[in-house]
């Protein structure tokens, strides 16, 4: 079965540095849209978890978030901009010095200057990474078990939807060759009238001749032969997995444009209305597919 890109995915794990809770929400776009949101100290390792996600998600609008709650000291990345500091701090002194006063500087003091304290200027441990990407893969894992579960309910849909249109294909098939008749015998009527009242005597097989030719651009064969075949290879894709969204997506535009020209070519009321509902079917059918990777 074909995945949708709408599903939602979670994991939630514990190593010796901190819990952390990976999420991951992803909706449809035409190529894989990534958008992280990470802990400072992960900046650095974005390629490095790109490389997983690539593994799991193919295309699609995707957030993925990560919530960190340490509980080691080790595990945080945070330092103190000592060369502001004494900067700082030897400033006051001088002033200190040239009123006259003494200056004795109150370090705690520093901790609540925030601007003087980094954070993420290191890259994580190995051994937190490690936990960190298998948390991720755990999150897309979960992603991917949604977004086939959804994937299903859509492909049961256009199967749906395909047996419609095999009716109405077929319907098309039977009503072509009557009305293709009845637009021989009206063209060839209307032809042997007019030559009749130029004084023109007609001739047989001139008249079966230019009829032949005018009927023949009535004929639909050819496009509903590939329509056919359109509709077949997208009942076959949706039994597969993959990227096969945009794939799906050219079959059901190129159906389009068959059942459109039968329609423009046939010229008949009854055609015109079955051609009518297979596109509004068709149109329908690619809605559901943009949901598709």
């Amino acid at each position: 079965m074909p995945k949708s890109m709408t599903g939602f995915g979670r994991s939630i794990t514990e190593n010796p540095f901190a819990n952390v809770v990976w999420e991951a929400r992803s909706v449809n776009s035409r190529y894989l849209d990534l958008k992280w949101r990470l802990p400072l100290f992960l900046r650095a390792s974005e390629s490095d978890l790109e490389k997983v996600v690539r593994r799991f998600v193919e295309r699609g609008r995707l957030e993925v978030t990560c919530n960190f709650q340490p509980h080691r000291p080790e595990a945080l990345d945070v330092s103190l901009n000592k060369p502001m500091a004494q900067a700082m701090l030897r400033s006051v002194a001088d002033l200190a010095r040239d009123m006259g006063h003494d200056f004795a500087p109150d370090y705690t003091r520093l901790l609540t200057i925030s601007h003087l304290w980094q954070e993420g200027m290191k890259d994580a441990p190995a051994e937190l990474m490690e936990a960190l990407t298998s948390g991720l893969a755990q999150a897309l894992e979960d992603l991917n078990a949604a977004r086939l579960r959804e994937g299903g309910l859509l492909a049961s849909d256009i199967l749906k939807r395909l047996d419609r249109l095999a009716a109405w294909h077929a319907d098309i098939r039977k009503l072509a060759p009557r009305v293709k008749e009845e637009k021989f015998q009206a063209l060839r009527t209307r032809l042997t009238s007019v030559l009749e009242k130029l004084g023109v005597e007609p001739s047989e097989e001139r008249i079966l001749q230019e009829v032949a030719v005018m009927t023949d651009k009535l004929d639909v064969t050819e496009e509903l032969t590939r329509l056919g075949c359109h509709l077949d290879q997208i009942r076959e894709m949706l039994g597969q997995s993959g990227d096969v969204g945009k794939r799906l997506d050219f079959l059901l535009q190129e159906a389009f444009r068959e059942i459109n020209t039968c329609g423009n070519k046939a010229q008949s009321i009854e055609v015109s209305r079955v051609v009518v509902e297979f596109k509004a079917e068709l149109e329908k059918c690619r809605e559901q597919v943009q949901n598709i990777e």
